[in-house]
């Protein structure tokens, strides 16, 4: 951090990912909560001239809020660190684990941590004939908020006709029923977990359309579950290398009990609009959103 009384922050949003709207979004929230905290905010719509664009802002500090492929898989964080800028966040290369599903289950079951079969194909395979037994899910390898997904159903009739924007290797998970949970971590620490609640698949509507999901924070669990949830979380947080805000979402199946409990991904990036999930769960550790906005400033870096 600059040692100048009001540090100059550049909000990175936007970008080139199908998370754009997503990332405009948290990125107009972060920008305003900021400005709330005292510091000078310059709000930057990260294009193919992202380092020109820095070079004109000269910050002291990058608040990342981009999502998605080029934001949140390391390419920027690269350019942050050979520009010398400190950034919020995960370093380079936590980001790209992260943002790599399969990558990031190798790191989950390296430190003992459940995860779900699956396996990697060509999408011209998955089109042409189930690559595993239904139900199953089908979704990019480096891509978040459920962007791409698709859900094979038991009995389905035939395989899932990808469209031509997904990618040529895909993901394909047995589907797990259950719960939807997820646990976020600051600085190490898991907060609380929440119990996402959905009349269906928790798709990018779910996720972002207001009224598409509820959320139940802290989650009504079996204790055991619920300090499982915490414990993988920063389990999770700790072997990808992530520093900062990290969310780590659960599938749990209440029929198996703790058995039932498995790791889907970890976020780098969580999104970041004050009802977020992420801020949600600082919300009710006291933390208002200005306050989480400003520590993770306050924790940027490079070379980490």
């Amino acid at each position: 951090m600059s040692s100048r009384a009001t540090p100059k922050v550049a909000v990175l949003m936007g970008g080139l990912s199908a998370e754009r709207e997503v990332s405009l979004s948290s990125g107009c929230e972060c920008a305003a909560a900021l400005r709330g905290e005292g510091f000078d905010v310059t709000e930057i719509d990260a294009g193919l001239d992202l380092a020109a664009q820095l070079g004109d802002a000269a910050p002291d500090v990058a608040f990342n809020a981009l999502h998605g492929r080029w934001g949140e898989d390391g390419c920027v964080q690269g350019l942050l660190e050979w520009m010398r800028i400190p950034y919020t966040h995960s370093g380079v290369l936590a980001s790209a684990l992260a943002m790599d599903k399969e990558k990031t289950k190798a790191a989950y079951v390296s430190a003992g941590l459940p995860v779900v079969e699956s396996l990697l194909a060509s999408a011209g395979d998955v089109r042409a004939g189930h690559v595993m037994a239904p139900p199953y899910v089908v979704k990019p390898n480096n891509e978040g908020s459920s962007v791409g997904v698709y859900l094979v159903e038991e009995g389905a009739n035939g395989p899932p006709q990808l469209n031509a924007d997904m990618p040529q290797i895909v993901m394909v998970e047995r589907f797990v029923p259950g719960r939807e949970l997820t646990v976020t971590v600051v600085d190490g620490r898991a907060l609380t977990v929440t119990d996402i609640l959905t009349d269906g698949w928790y798709d990018y509507d779910a996720k972002y359309v207001e009224g598409g999901s509820r959320h139940v924070v802290p989650a009504d669990l079996p204790a055991e579950v619920f300090d499982a949830c915490l414990d993988y979380a920063e389990r999770a947080h700790q072997v990808l290398g992530c520093r900062g805000v990290s969310r780590t979402d659960f599938r749990w199946d209440e029929a198996q009990g703790l058995a039932g409990l498995i790791l889907l991904e970890t976020n780098s990036q969580p999104g970041m609009t004050p009802t977020s999930l992420a801020p949600e769960q600082a919300a009710l550790s006291g933390m208002s959103f200005g306050q989480l906005c400003r520590w993770i400033v306050e924790d940027a870096s490079c070379s980490r």
